[in-house]
């Protein structure tokens, strides 16, 4: 006995369903949520600095701060400005859990990425997401540079570990401080997991956002201290000068 009805018409198959673009409803070229206009008008990252990513007039410079101050970390690899539309997007992601921004923001970094590899960016041994205070963490319900990480691995095809790095202290959100209340902020705020091995491994952080280069600086300075042969830092976007668009 037959519990379905005979049925011999074509098969819908749903990954092959065309899919609307998240930014203006239109119908997506490809596989990843977003249509080619919107991609080409996101706020791509023009000239940088060499060492933090930070937007500069030119190509091939360090900026006054890399120079003066080198960083522990080697490179930031970020695809965007923090403006509209990365802002808005990242803001919806990480404080109202719209997870379809994230993994698509996640989806393009993975592309630029693998566009650095093919060029002759270093790939890393292994990615470490930037931890979030336990009481954001509480609050909010999710890590987004985890779930970041998570994509980004899969993508990627590189290992990830999101229990080695530790935020030890709850401080107080960065976005409300300037740049040397970061740096205070941040001291003795993170630390590595007993029995956490880097000795001579390159390794990148992921965070969402790099601003000042505080976090990125604190964590990259202890993996370097731990014995890490190298430091990279991968996010979704670098914010420019105070002022500076």
């Amino acid at each position: 006995m037959r519990c379905q009805p005979r049925y011999e018409g074509p098969v819908y198959i749903w990954l092959k369903n065309k899919q609307p673009c998240l930014l203006c409803d239109e119908v997506a070229d490809g596989a990843t949520p977003i249509c080619m206009a919107c991609e080409t008008e996101l706020p791509w990252l023009g000239d940088h600095c060499q060492s933090c990513a930070l937007p500069l007039p030119s190509a091939g410079l360090t900026c006054g701060q890399c120079l003066a101050h080198p960083p522990a970390f080697e490179h930031v690899i970020a695809p965007w400005t923090y403006s509209f539309p990365v802002d808005s997007l990242i803001t919806r992601f990480k404080h109202s859990a719209k997870w379809p921004f994230g993994h698509l923001l996640g989806e393009l970094l993975v592309q630029a990425l693998q566009h650095r590899f093919n060029d002759d960016l270093a790939r890393p041994d292994l990615l470490l997401p930037v931890p979030l205070a336990s009481r954001r963490l509480r609050q909010r319900g999710f890590n987004q540079a985890a779930m970041l990480a998570r994509w980004v691995s899969a993508g990627l095809d590189i290992p990830r570990d999101e229990r080695l790095l530790l935020r030890i202290q709850d401080t107080n959100a960065q976005q409300d401080l300037n740049a040397e209340a970061r740096k205070k902020n941040l001291r003795n705020a993170f630390a590595l997991a007993p029995g956490a091995a880097f000795k001579g491994r390159h390794l990148a952080l992921l965070d969402d956002v790099l601003t000042t280069g505080a976090t990125a600086q604190a964590l990259a300075r202890l993996l370097m201290d731990a014995g890490a042969a190298r430091v990279d830092v991968y996010c979704l976007a670098r914010t420019p000068k105070p002022g500076e668009s």
